[in-house]
């Protein structure tokens, strides 16, 4: 049986979601993050080097990591035709994109939100309180916000040339994309000025796959 290892409100929500939509048989090994620093125990390195999650050991003992990479791996492996579309398709090459850009384009700037909201309120000595907030707040104004609006603008406008990211089916790549608008949404103020993407947060709340996953998985929270 597929065995994931999951960290709470981590990507490998994504993994539990696309196994609930393939209907692929599963067990759960769970982390939970250190509730100081948020970063994954060190239980997770004798599973994988990087001690991260998602890592996910196949039927065949394969153990895969990354996200992107585990969700086309399993898709080919288990979906029989569901949650892709047809190779050398217009369709597949969108979706081939989006799994892609959901980690490469779309998360380092919301990582970087995130850093910097902390660095603000990190504990460091008074005197140089003024000085860190005063170097995040110009990152953020001039380098992260920009940023972050130039990719939700760009996500808003691609959902409205179909309804799912990569065509009027709904695939792997959408699972792929919800951390990303859901982490856009708890950190980077995404909100109704921008229709689309609160419909797509809508509608795969909706599914009950997404339902499942989470009462499998547990609570799952993006700050």
């Amino acid at each position: 049986m597929i065995t994931v290892h999951h960290l709470n409100n981590s990507r490998s929500q994504r993994v539990l979601w696309l196994l609930e939509e393939l209907g692929q048989p599963y067990e759960i090994v769970r982390y939970e993050r250190d509730p100081a620093t948020m970063l994954a125990p060190a239980a997770l390195r004798a599973v994988h080097p990087l001690g991260k999650s998602p890592v996910v050991v196949t039927d065949e003992g394969l153990v895969l990591a990354e996200s992107g990479a585990i969700l086309e791996t399993l898709t080919e492996l288990y979906g029989h035709g569901r949650l892709a579309p047809p190779a050398g398709t217009p369709g597949a090459v969108r979706y081939r994109y989006w799994l892609h850009y959901a980690e490469g384009s779309a998360m380092p700037p919301l990582l970087l939100k995130l850093v910097f909201d902390r660095m603000e309120k990190s504990p460091v000595p008074f005197f140089v309180k003024p000085i860190v907030k005063s170097i995040a707040a110009k990152a953020k104004a001039s380098f992260i916000g920009p940023q972050l609006k130039t990719h939700l603008d760009f996500m808003e406008g691609e959902l409205g040339k179909s309804l799912w990211f990569a065509g009027e089916e709904f695939s792997a790549a959408d699972i792929q994309m919800s951390f990303a608008v859901e982490a856009a949404r708890a950190r980077a103020g995404l909100d109704d000025s921008r229709p689309k993407l609160m419909a797509f947060l809508e509608r795969i709340h909706a599914r009950p796959a997404y339902r499942r996953a989470l009462e499998r998985g547990g609570p799952f929270a993006l700050g």
